[in-house]
């Protein structure tokens, strides 16, 4: 007895000295829209994140939000910035990609959902970012019919 103790004890070193992340591969960490010098996001991100049993169409209003949240965390932990290609959904998962259109005059632009919202009106779909917001030109009017469409990424 006393010698297969005595065998296992070099066995019992190797284990103890092994690494325990060997084999573990680290999730993948990819930039957030808001991080992207460029204003575009990453594609990986993007597939990855992408809603696979969110229905794929939705109509109701946009809304857009800025200045006063600017810097603020959002839902999903990230600093709110007016400038980046971003939108707050009551439902899609964080990091999903949603080509919105403006139902008046087929305008379009793709947002990275980072936010929860809007609240208050159940025919307000989507909050947008300042910068989604005037590439569908509805910053003066503050409110727009828009008909939403998830997407793979930017």
């Amino acid at each position: 007895m006393r010698l297969a103790g005595l065998l296992l004890l070099p066995f019992a070193a190797a284990v103890g000295c092994a690494n325990p992340n060997d084999g573990f591969r680290p999730p993948v960490t990819a930039a957030t829209h808001a991080d992207a010098p460029s204003g575009e996001g990453d594609l990986t991100f993007a597939k990855v994140a992408t809603a696979p049993n969110v229905t794929a169409d939705q109509a109701g209003l946009a809304t857009w939000y800025g200045g006063s949240f600017a810097g603020k965390k959002t839902a999903n932990g990230e600093r709110f910035d007016p400038t980046k290609y971003t939108a707050a959904h009551r439902k899609l998962p964080f990091g999903t990609w949603v080509e919105v259109r403006r139902a008046d005059t087929g305008r379009t632009v793709r947002v990275r959902i980072n936010d929860r919202g809007p609240w208050g009106d159940d025919r307000r779909i989507i909050d947008l970012s300042r910068k989604a917001a005037e590439d569908l030109d509805v910053v003066r009017e503050g409110v727009a019919k828009v008909e939403l469409r998830v997407v793979p990424g930017p």
